[in-house]
């Protein structure tokens, strides 16, 4: 599953330190699960829903959407 998260960043024109302090997560696990370096776990994409304002299904990318 790959995690859409540098693409909505770019669509909305918003840099790392906007993100975390729209959803409270930490800049360095921004900026780990933007490179593809780590898995963000159900309670931070729920964050990241919230702080970006899109689905949770907008985060990520899957054929069982």
């Amino acid at each position: 599953m790959k995690i859409l998260l540098d693409e909505i960043m770019y669509k909305k024109n918003l840099s790392v330190n906007q993100v975390s302090q729209l959803t409270g997560i930490p800049h360095t696990t921004i900026v780990d699960i933007k490179n593809g370096h780590s898995s963000p776990r159900m309670d931070t994409m729920e964050k990241l829903a919230k702080g970006l304002h899109v689905h949770i299904t907008d985060l990520f990318e899957s054929s069982f959407k």
